[in-house]
Parts: C-alpha cells; structure tokens; sequence
C-alpha cells in the first residue's frame, strides 16, 4: 500500500494538467490571471477523468487505512467492554 505515493502523484498530475492548460493560453497571448483561470475551471473536472485510475488507487487507498481503523477501534471498544478479543497483530 503506497497511499501517501498515490496521493502525491494524484494532486501533482492535477496540478500539471492546470499548469500544461495555462501555459498553452499563454503562449497564445491570454493574460496570465485569466489563463490560471480558465486551466482550473478546464483541468480539474478533465483530470476526473484523465487519471481514472490513480483517483481509483487513491481511493482504494483511503479505503484499506479506513478498514483497518475502523477494526482498531472496534478493538479497542471490544477490550473496553471487556469481551475477550483475540490478539490479530501477530
């Protein structure tokens, strides 16, 4: 599980996609402000779909950390109830 890996390489590709968009309005003499604009209005719903699968990898991700807490917790309320709860960190 590269979670944190996935989450970074999920916000950069983000990021680069409204960084590639801006700079091809620049080049093509749109204003810097309105060029940052446009690349965010336009790159972040595209990047949903462009990278599909990192955004499914992150979400597995978030998902597995997220099961594995939830069984912690429901551990520990177990012990504090005082039921009789085998050992699963071995």
């Amino acid at each position: 599980m590269h979670l944190g890996r996935d989450v970074t390489l999920y916000i950069c590709a983000r990021l680069g996609m409204v960084a590639a968009i801006t700079a091809l309005l620049v080049l093509v003499d749109v204003p810097l402000l309105v060029a940052l604009v446009v690349g965010v209005v336009v790159a972040l719903p595209l990047s949903l779909f462009v990278f599909k699968g990192l955004r499914n990898r992150v979400a597995e991700g978030l998902e597995a950390k997220q099961a594995v807490r939830r069984a912690e917790r429901e551990r520990l309320r177990a012990q504090l109830r005082g039921d009789s709860v085998p050992d699963t960190t071995a």
